[in-house]
């Protein structure tokens, strides 16, 4: 998506980790295969596994500190995208609740006033579809499955989240009476957290010059948008 001698940004797939992953050793991991393009390149923030769209990395050591300084201190604009379960009854709404990492047998992240840290994120809802609604969220800050945890708590936790949700796919099928699949076994039109990070908003490490930075959808998110928008 954008490259010069300070940072890479791309559009990272659906299905791979931000970086090395020892639970899954055999797997390879974005931050190891951009290197062998790139060279060195240093994380400055991460993706979930199954999350898709923008990521940066810092190509230098100065990059590195002024981006890490920036996410940290709340200086970066996120902007994801995500199919939700149902309808929400509002058009706007924001989640304050503090988060707490690995917080019960499965590692999920859970809500607690005591010990878990400040966590806010905006919801907007973009396009009402059937059974299913497209919402943004703008998350001020950058907690472990902040946005899925959120939006579960709000009554809508995000298609085929098996941590947050019921995990269940997404299938034509379910939605269209008369569907007939061409296959003897219909595949899913999303079988993953229907989540993509659709933009950033931050400051170049060296220029200071604003950069946007938008990452079109991944193929199955924006296939399931169309479907879904044939519905309604």
């Amino acid at each position: 998506m954008y490259e010069d001698g300070h940072l890479v940004a791309v559009n990272k797939p659906a299905g791979i980790t931000t970086i090395h992953d020892a639970a899954r050793p055999d797997e390879p991991d974005l931050h190891a295969l951009l290197q062998a393009r790139f060279g060195r390149l240093w994380p400055v923030h991460r993706l979930d596994r199954d999350t898709s769209g923008v990521i940066v990395f810092a190509r230098t050591e100065a990059a590195h500190r002024s981006l890490s300084e920036w996410f940290q201190e709340r200086d970066v604009t996120k902007i994801y995208h995500a199919i939700v379960v149902g309808s929400p009854p509002w058009v706007e709404r924001t989640a304050d609740a503090p988060l707490r990492a690995d917080g019960d047998r499965r590692h999920r992240t859970v809500v607690d006033a005591l010990r878990g840290k400040p966590a806010v994120t905006h919801f907007r809802v973009l396009q009402r579809l059937k059974r299913y609604a497209l919402i943004e969220a703008r998350p001020e800050t950058g907690r472990t499955h902040q946005i899925r945890v959120h939006a579960a708590l709000l009554g809508h936790p995000i298609a085929a989240d098996d941590l947050y949700g019921d995990g269940r796919p997404i299938f034509l099928s379910h939605l269209k009476r008369d569907y007939r699949s061409n296959s003897p076994q219909e595949l899913p039109l999303m079988s993953r957290v229907a989540l993509h990070a659709q933009g950033l908003s931050l400051n170049h490490p060296a220029s200071g010059e604003p950069l946007e930075l938008r990452a079109p959808y991944a193929k199955d998110f924006n296939a399931t948008i169309n479907q879904l928008s044939k519905l309604t």
